[in-house]
């Protein structure tokens, strides 16, 4: 049986723009990181006090493959889809300001794998009809 990855941050705009500027800084502006890098922006980040949740990072800014292949490796049970959408939806809660304030990431979307997002989502509405039609 798998370890279950660590509660998601509770300021998660805060948590992705600290983690996005170390990540610039560090490995230059990318589309996809892999799960080391993230792993050690986390470790340098003011979030770090020993408890590691780098996996909501993962999810943000690594891609699909890398962030399964790292948690087959791990045995944590963690998934991406639920993980990104809950982390985009806690930073897109945030005031139109606010996202200036992340630091040199591409905001083109093409990093944020939308289409997996919007599968997740469109799978759970056809789920909730079929179960309305049964």
């Amino acid at each position: 049986m798998g370890i279950s990855c660590a509660p998601a941050p509770t300021n998660k705009k805060e948590y992705i723009s600290d983690i996005g500027r170390i990540l610039v800084e560090e490995n230059g502006k990318k589309k996809y990181y892999t799960p080391k890098e993230v792993k050690n922006a986390h470790h340098k980040s003011k979030w770090y006090d020993g408890l590691d949740f780098s996996c909501w990072a993962m999810s943000t800014f690594s891609s699909h493959g890398d962030f399964d292949i790292y948690h087959e490796e791990t045995g944590e049970v963690c998934d991406y889809v639920e993980m990104k959408s809950e982390m985009l939806t806690g930073i897109s809660n945030a005031p139109a300001a606010d996202w200036a304030s992340i630091p040199d990431i591409d905001l083109d979307a093409s990093w944020l794998d939308l289409g997996e997002l919007f599968e997740g989502v469109l799978e759970g509405i056809g789920e909730f009809i079929a179960g309305i039609l049964d």
